[in-house]
């Protein structure tokens, strides 16, 4: 049995044999669902008792419901905890088993899997977009014209040079989403209709090539569905859908057994995490935000489902420069290239309003690319990232030998807390200052 399904399942036994786990009461909630593993390298004790004592005070605040997290370092897991509930209105507790939906996080997974492809020379980073999909030859790029008496209309302009698989993977296709900003082109993505019916990544494709981009391909960081087309790009290009492939190249190798796009077994239907109602979505990507429908769109930009235990395998494989257990997903230099900054300044790039990665971060192709450390710390330079839109996230830390996976079911709160836990983490290794 490989290490890491050790590990979880003696966080699930509460065992305190081989991991010396010790079980801490949950007083806001009368639920013991906490565990905790002896430090190794840099991270003290009582910063980890920080870092619990932060989470416990976000249950009992209501800010949360629960939350799972773990921390591995040197090669050992050196934090493990399980916290709250899953779900609230059930009133079962947090367990390192318990199923989330990943969001944004599915976007690293479907970017390595496009890189696995790269590599084989069977994809290129410079293919047009349109060869694997070709109602991609008709796009058209939406250009807002404000009249005098301040009426806006939508213009449709040609492309200057077609979208590329480079431009998919650092999210300068000129692809948005529709969720956030008023621009026309925004408003378009935000119809319902994209959504409607039991479609695949093929006909979604072809729904998104029918709208206008936001911008000319190579000219501005823009976040959006950009990493679904790619999903589409997989199947094309492997002959299988994007579980299949994924399934086969990564979750099945890696031993990431309950990473899937839905969840199919019923029985593990009271395994998921749920949100309280606050952050319940409401926009209209129904078959998203409920995780026991089966559907054949398999979104590759946030359709995944997966446990701690499963994303920390896919984590721990990015941190060994793309291999685990003596197997090979990536070479190292594929993997630097993925997590150095494609969007700099050199690049003549520019970064929308709502620029997502933050002011000291770069965006490779598939993360987002530490390029300075934040004010006031040492944070290491090269670290790369991202998170969902359930509030949870992943990093991958190699100047520390460090990873971090976070899943919680918390969008009003996703970024605070992601701010909150990286920064006692780097605290304790004496990296930045204490905000209190």
């Amino acid at each position: 049995m490989k290490r890491w399904r050790i590990e979880i399942i003696a966080a699930r036994c509460l065992a305190a044999a081989a991991l010396a786990i010790l079980p801490v009461a949950d007083g806001a909630h009368g639920v013991r669902a906490e565990t905790a593993s002896p430090v190794a390298g840099t991270l003290s004790p009582a910063a980890l008792e920080r870092i619990a004592g932060y989470i416990r005070n976000e249950i009992s605040t209501g800010n949360i419901a629960g939350a799972n997290i773990l921390i591995h370092q040197h090669g050992k897991q050196v934090y493990f905890g399980s916290f709250g509930m899953r779900d609230a209105a059930s009133g079962l507790p947090m367990t390192p088993d318990s199923i989330f939906q990943l969001y944004s996080l599915s976007k690293a997974v479907t970017s390595t899997a496009a890189m696995m492809l790269v590599e084989e020379g069977r994809l290129s980073l410079d293919d047009p977009v349109e060869k694997y999909i070709p109602s991609f030859m008709k796009v058209k790029v939406g250009v807002e014209k404000k009249a005098a008496d301040g009426a806006k209309t939508l213009e449709l302009a040609d492309p200057v040079r077609p979208m590329t698989i480079r431009d998919l993977l650092r999210h300068t296709s000129g692809i948005t989403y529709g969720f956030y900003g008023e621009s026309m082109v925004r408003k378009l993505y935000a119809n319902p209709q994209l959504y409607e019916g039991d479609f695949d990544n093929a006909e979604f494709a072809d729904r998104i090539a029918k709208l206008p981009l936001a911008d000319q391909s190579a000219t501005r960081w823009d976040y959006g569905h950009s990493t679904d087309i790619l999903g589409r790009v997989v199947e094309v290009v492997s002959g299988q859908t994007l579980y299949q492939f994924e399934k086969q190249r990564l979750f099945d190798p890696l031993g990431m057994p309950d990473t899937a796009y839905f969840v199919a077994d019923q029985a593990q239907w009271p395994l998921i995490a749920r949100p309280l109602p606050r952050d319940r979505f409401d926009r209209p990507l129904v078959s998203i935000w409920d995780p026991t429908i089966r559907r054949r769109w398999e979104s590759g930009g946030a359709g995944l489902v997966s446990t701690i235990g499963d994303y920390a395998r896919f984590a721990q494989m990015l941190l060994k420069r793309g291999t685990l257990d003596g197997r090979r997903y990536l070479k190292p230099e594929t993997l630097a290239l993925m997590a150095s900054d494609q969007i700099g300044p050199e690049t003549g790039i520019e970064r929308e309003p709502f620029y997502f990665p933050g002011p000291t971060s770069g965006f490779g192709l598939g993360f987002a690319v530490r390029t300075s450390s934040p004010p006031n710390t040492t944070w290491p330079l090269g670290e790369f990232r991202w998170a969902g839109a359930a509030g949870s996230f992943f990093c991958i830390d190699p100047v520390d030998d460090m990873f971090m996976v976070f899943l919680v079911h918390a969008r009003s709160q996703g970024s605070r807390l992601q701010l909150e836990l990286k920064t006692m983490v780097y605290e304790a290794m004496g990296k930045g200052l204490r905000k209190d």
